[in-house]
C-alpha cells in the first residue's frame, strides 16, 4: 500500500510563482520568485503572529520544512533568533536551493530527522515551536498525538510558545485541540478566521503565578469564546497578520538602508 513518502515532491512554476506540491494542485508551499522572502500564503503570515507573544525568541524550532517560507522569513527578519528545522524527507531538503533557503550556519540548521522521535532530545531548548509537518495525507497522526504534544511542551523553555497549523475539516480537529489543552493545562487559543480552513492554534507553557507578556496575551486569547477560544474577527485578524509581517520586514530594511547610505 502506498505511503505518504511514496509521493515525490513536485515543483510547479506558474508565471512568477513557484509551488511545492505532494499531489497535483495541492499546494504545500508557494514562493514569489520576484521576492523570495515574502510570505505568500495566509496561514504562514498567521503563524508569524507568534511575535505578539515572543517578540525576540532566542531559539525557534520548526517541524516541517516544505518550501521553507517560514524558515527563511525568520532567518532574515528575526536576526537575533537561532532556527532549527526538523524535516523527515530528504527529497524535500534537497529542494532547498530551488526555494532560496539559506545554507546551514551557526544560527540556521536543517536536521533530517523524524520530529516525533527527536522531540524528547530538545527538552527545555526552544522558545517557540512551529508545527507545520503536513504530507500528502494531511497531518500525520504521530504529529498530533497526546504523547507528541506532551513532548512538545517539555521541549519548550518556561514561557515558551507552541504554534500549530491544523485544518478545520480534519476529522481529528476537536481531538487535537483537546490534547493540546490537556498538555498545556488549558493555556490554548486561536485567532478566529485568520487563515481560512487553516486554524492556527497557540499553546503557552506557563509556570504557576507567571506574569509575562506571553502569559497576559494568552489569557486574553484563551478567555475569548467557547468551547474553543478564538480572539476577534476574521478580517481584523487577517489585517493584523499582514501588519506584523510587514512591520518585521520594514524593521529589517531600515538598518540595511542605513548601511548602504554609509558606504
Amino acid at each position: 500500500m502506498p505511503t505518504a513518502t511514496d509521493h515525490r515532491p513536485l515543483l510547479h512554476r506558474r508565471k512568477t510563482r513557484l509551488t511545492l506540491e505532494f499531489a497535483p494542485g495541492e499546494v504545500q508551499s508557494e514562493m514569489d520568485l520576484r521576492d523570495p522572502h515574502r510570505l505568500v500564503l495566509a496561514y504562514a503570515r498567521a503563524m508569524m503572529c507568534f511575535v505578539l507573544f515572543k517578540p525576540r525568541p532566542a531559539h525557534i524550532v520548526m517541524v516541517g520544512l516544505g518550501g521553507g517560507s517560514l524558515a527563511k522569513f525568520c532567518h532574515r527578519y528575526l536576526p537575533h533568533s537561532r532556527i532549527t528545522v526538523l524535516e523527515l524527507r530528504a527529497d524535500v531538503i534537497a529542494l532547498r536551493d530551488s526555494f532560496a533557503i539559506p545554507p546551514d550556519s551557526d544560527r540556521f540548521r536543517i536536521v533530517h530527522v523524524d520530529a516525533a522521535a527527536h522531540m524528547p532530545a530538545l527538552a527545555g531548548s526552544a522558545d517557540v515551536l512551529l508545527l507545520d509537518g503536513f504530507d500528502v495525507g494531511g497531518l500525520p497522526p504521530a504529529l498530533a498525538s497526546a504523547h507528541f504534544y506532551a513532548d512538545c511542551r517539555r521541549a519548550l523553555r518556561p514561557d515558551g510558545l507552541l504554534v500549530t497549523n491544523i485544518f478545520s475539516y480534519d476529522p481529528q480537529f476537536g481531538t487535537m485541540l483537546r490534547r493540546l489543552r490537556q498538555a498545556f493545562d488549558g493555556h490554548v487559543g486561536q485567532l478566529r478566521g485568520i487563515a481560512g480552513n487553516n486554524r492556527i492554534v497557540f499553546a503557552h507553557r506557563r509556570a504557576p503565578g507567571e506574569r509575562t507578556r506571553a502569559a497576559a496575551l494568552m489569557r486574553r486569547v484563551a478567555a475569548w469564546g467557547s468551547p474553543w477560544p478564538g480572539l476577534g474577527f476574521g478580517p481584523f485578524n487577517r489585517l493584523l497578520a499582514h501588519h506584523i509581517v510587514d512591520g518585521l520586514r520594514q524593521a529589517a530594511e531600515i538598518p540595511e538602508m542605513v548601511r548602504n547610505d554609509n558606504k
